[in-house]
């Protein structure tokens, strides 16, 4: 765990209580290194699972070829249950499990969901950050809070800034043509410049980055094997 959080939370009302310190915490200016190693960090949970089951998993790709290095994934049970703006503290606990039996640590990691994009300031790919004390992107598929600042055009590349409460949180981008846009933002230790150029660089011709396309279909797949080994 991180000297920042001791412990994660066991309650609602205890992660709400550590979202504004975490969240003044995060940082949107570059302090990364030289990317050799790219991650992506995903998680997959059942919102009515009573067992509140999270299977998380990272998968690490060297640059800038893309090709996979590594894998690793954790199954996590008894977490907070599914919250909207709470999801950085249910999934997060699992995904530092697998963080830890990589062999080799990435350099920079994306991440399956928001960063600052977030009510708070704070989303799961800031919580990530700040407990691994490592660049990290958020890249959604879905709006949290905010709206597009305008139309997005239909064309691979079009992109539109992502405000809220009269300030930019994010960027709408469209990877493709007749895609639905994704919407990226900074998780902690990258700009939203920088987090949206990598974005791109990732994506080679496909809807999501190949990171988080290889960390989903990973922790899809360490769901199904669990879920046939019961």
């Amino acid at each position: 765990m991180s000297p920042l959080l001791p412990a994660f939370p066991v309650t609602a009302a205890e992660a709400r209580r550590a979202i504004p310190d975490l969240a003044a915490r995060v940082e949107t200016v570059d302090r990364l290194g030289e990317v050799r190693l790219l991650a992506g960090a995903d998680a997959s949970a059942t919102r009515f699972d009573p067992e509140r089951t999270v299977h998380a998993a990272v998968v690490t790709l060297g640059w800038p070829g893309l090709e996979k290095r590594d894998e690793a994934g954790a199954v996590r049970r008894g977490g907070l249950p599914y919250i909207p703006g709470l999801l950085g503290f249910r999934e997060v606990p699992a995904l530092t499990e697998a963080w830890a039996a990589l062999p080799r640590k990435p350099d920079l990691v994306m991440m399956d969901g928001h960063g600052v994009a977030h009510p708070q300031g704070f989303g799961v790919a800031c919580l990530l950050g700040l407990v691994l004390d490592v660049p990290t992107i958020g890249v959604a598929k879905s709006i949290l809070v905010g709206e597009p600042a305008g139309p997005l055009p239909d064309e691979a590349g079009a992109r539109v800034p992502l405000v809220w409460r009269g300030r930019q949180i994010g960027m709408a981008l469209r990877t493709r043509r007749g895609a639905n846009p994704l919407y990226i933002s900074p998780g902690h230790r990258i700009s939203p410049e920088t987090a949206l150029a990598w974005v791109e660089r990732c994506l080679r011709g496909r809807r999501l980055p190949v990171p988080t396309l290889a960390a989903h279909e990973a922790a899809a797949a360490l769901r199904r094997r669990e879920l046939a080994g019961r």
